[in-house]
């Protein structure tokens, strides 16, 4: 048994800044729930423009499907022909950097906010999340605040990323581990 008791009444996060006012955090929300993350599939340039408006750095060709959501898109960078699935959510109180190639399956979570296990007044942990060139975060997956998704790695089904993934490896389980390398085959020429 702990000496302190837990006192969320002692809760504070006054040092946090979300990188807009609070009008312009309200604002997103308004615009995110009814106007961009209902639209249909194929309204990937509206959900694109508004990302933009919003402050997103999104490069050519990415689709960011219905139903994503995303904290504050001025801390979102996405490279070219990047995919976002539906139901992801990006939960950026901390720069999330994705680069280009990369797939971000259907209800994935990067996550760039915790809280302290050990503080008593359950203090609040932000550290951002990059996403490196052709990586693969699979359907559920999860990747925890501060971490690094080496290029071409594959984050697999419903895994807990806790640590860096290496490069070219694919990761599996929960906690997420590396367990063999990611090989490509030539396809042929696209059709």
């Amino acid at each position: 048994m702990p000496d302190q008791p837990i006192r969320l009444d002692l809760y504070d996060q006054s040092w946090y800044q979300r990188g807009r006012s609070s009008a312009v955090c309200v604002l997103w929300e308004v615009v995110d729930r009814f106007l961009v993350r209902p639209t249909p599939r194929v309204a990937y340039g509206w959900r694109a423009w508004w990302y933009r408006r919003f402050g997103a750095r999104l490069g050519q060709g990415v689709h960011i499907a219905p139903d994503v959501h995303c904290k504050y898109p001025w801390r979102l960078a996405i490279g070219d022909h990047s995919w976002i699935g539906e139901g992801t959510d990006l939960y950026s109180l901390e720069d999330i950097t994705i680069g280009a190639h990369v797939v971000i399956s259907q209800r994935a979570v990067l996550c760039t906010g915790s809280h302290d296990p050990s503080d008593p007044r359950f203090g609040l942990r932000v550290a951002p999340i990059r996403i490196e060139d052709g990586a693969w975060v699979a359907l559920e997956a999860v990747v925890m605040p501060g971490l690094t998704v080496g290029e071409g790695a594959i984050i697999g089904l419903r895994a807990v990323l806790t640590r860096d993934a290496a490069p070219w490896m694919i990761h599996l389980g929960q906690p997420a581990r590396p367990v063999g390398p990611r090989r490509l085959t030539d396809a042929g020429p696209a059709t």
